[in-house]
């Protein structure tokens, strides 16, 4: 009754004026708690760990991308060395006509013999062009792939570090969160390495 002068303390109340006044356990030289620390370093880590997330989800749809645009190079310099085949079995058949036709007719079979000659050589540089461009984008792909499996490892780690903050402020361990920031500061490392395409 503290109408007339005298009041009691509820169980929790004690532990309310102590963490108020600034001597809860939680609070460290400088005022700021250890919960309050890794709270707020665990949203910096999960951002970036969000940001990191997103990239390697974007260089795995590129890798993919370019492995499907290697793909339609090589369909389109295999049909090119058919081309260039067919264009072969034709000389060859032309060859033959005009070393069997008569005096009058083998003119007409050697300029065939001379186009198909000149087809198959502008065919096979269409080739040789379509399969450089196919092994580029299948260089590309693999790079973007390496890119992609180093911002997973860096979304990983940082994942580590975010369940290291959780495990830290049940226990209250500081090893643990040495530990967390440690982690974090590994995954950091590793995203700047994707982002550095190493």
């Amino acid at each position: 009754m503290s109408g007339h002068g005298f009041h009691v303390h509820g169980p929790h109340d004690h532990e309310l004026e102590h963490a108020a006044s600034g001597g809860g356990h939680g609070h460290e030289a400088g005022g700021m708690s250890m919960t309050s620390k890794i709270a707020m370093c665990t949203a910096v880590i999960a951002t970036f760990g969000a940001i990191f997330s997103y990239m390697g989800g974007a260089t795995q749809a590129n890798a993919g991308l370019y492995k499907n645009n290697a793909a339609i190079k090589k369909t389109e310099a295999s049909n090119q060395w058919n081309y260039f085949q067919s264009k072969s079995t034709k000389q060859a058949l032309a060859e033959f006509a005009r070393d069997t036709a008569t005096d009058d007719k083998r003119q007409g079979w050697q300029v065939k013999v001379s186009r198909y000659e000149q087809e198959k050589t502008e065919i096979q540089a269409a080739a040789k062009k379509l399969e450089e461009e196919a092994s580029r984008w299948d260089a590309q792909s693999e790079e973007q792939m390496h890119q992609h499996h180093r911002w997973a490892q860096a979304t990983t780690v940082l994942q580590v570090s975010i369940a290291l903050a959780a495990i830290a402020l049940l226990t209250r361990k500081k090893w643990l969160e040495r530990a967390m920031f440690g982690v974090a500061a590994a995954g950091f490392a590793v995203g700047v390495l994707a982002a550095l395409h190493i």
